[in-house]
């Protein structure tokens, strides 16, 4: 199955991308999502979490995602600790995924697919891109924080630059109707592709 990753800062638009490829009839799976869900749900992957983190990463509710967010999102050893337990079961859940599905290629959607290491999982990347300020704008009104706090997260993520340098396609995401076109034009070009 030929494999597709869409990435991009926060406030880029990766999941509207990602909507409008399944709109195309293409399989998406968000790594961010099912990480989540994969570290309540996967027997081993919590038992290698609790022995390295501590029961408090679990309760009443399932993962405690607050206490294990205060662990690592200030701690660059503790986050990579993190990440080292996490990916590789997503990855392999992904795969698994990815070779049940149909059609002539799958998306795998991950904000830090350069970041973790996850490239080498695809046959090519799209980065997803926009001005700093319009993504400010929307993440501030999608997830109800201040502006320090995104513009704090969009300092410790992949510049667009380096997303750009290191993608196979470029996405400017400003105008939804060019967008739908880009992505239309995209969908058709790696059609094409992964027949190859």
């Amino acid at each position: 199955m030929y494999k597709v990753g869409i990435t991009g800062g926060i406030g880029s638009g990766k999941s509207t991308v990602c909507a409008m490829f399944e709109e195309l009839g293409v399989a998406v799976y968000n790594s961010d999502v099912r990480a989540k869900e994969l570290m309540t749900t996967d027997t081993a992957l919590r038992e290698a979490i609790v022995e390295r983190f501590g029961t408090e990463c679990y309760n009443a509710d399932g993962l405690n995602r607050s206490y294990l967010a205060e662990r690592v999102f200030s701690n660059g050893e503790e986050l990579a600790a993190l990440n080292g337990i996490v990916h590789p079961a997503v990855m392999a859940d992904f795969e698994a995924w990815a070779e049940s599905s149909a059609g002539s290629y799958v998306v795998l959607e991950s904000a830090i697919l350069f970041e973790a290491g996850l490239e080498g999982s695809v046959d090519m990347v799209i980065a997803v891109l926009a001005p700093q300020e319009l993504r400010i704008e929307r993440a501030m009104a999608r997830d109800g924080a201040q502006r320090e706090q995104i513009e704090a997260r969009i300092r410790s993520q992949m510049s667009d630059d380096e997303l750009a340098d290191r993608a196979k396609y470029v996405v400017i995401n400003i105008d939804i109707d060019d967008l739908r076109e880009d992505v239309e034009q995209l969908h058709r070009r790696i059609c094409y592709d992964s027949r190859a």
